[in-house]
């Protein structure tokens, strides 16, 4: 079965950082563009960054602030989040990019304070 396991959210306050991780099976991370999404309460879900190989790609709202990153011995992507603001907060789930083709994971909580 399929799966996609997010981790590593919490709450920290404004300014500070966290380092969300998506573990996926070794066919899924050669096989599929991945990338990180977020829902925020009352929003659609939408892109936050992708990558494939060296090309990664940022949504303006997080550009310069988030860093996603592939670990091909562990297989997970990372998303480094820094300068986190109270906007940011949010469910942040992985799936495939650029279109989430997967069944998605259960996410993982940010929730930044003011």
């Amino acid at each position: 079965q399929v799966q996609l396991v997010e981790s590593g959210g919490g709450l920290v306050q404004s300014g500070g950082s966290l380092r969300l991780s998506c573990a996926v099976s070794r066919s899924i991370f050669n096989h599929y563009n991945l990338g990180w999404y977020r829902q925020a309460p009352g929003k659609q879900r939408e892109l936050v960054a992708n990558f494939r190989g060296m090309y990664k790609e940022y949504a303006d709202s997080v550009k310069g602030r988030f860093t996603i990153s592939g670990d091909q011995g562990k297989f997970t992507v990372d998303l480094q989040m820094d300068n986190l603001k109270p906007e940011d907060t949010a469910v942040y789930y992985c799936n495939s990019h650029p279109t989430p083709a997967l069944p998605w994971g259960q996410g993982t909580q940010v929730t930044v304070s003011a």
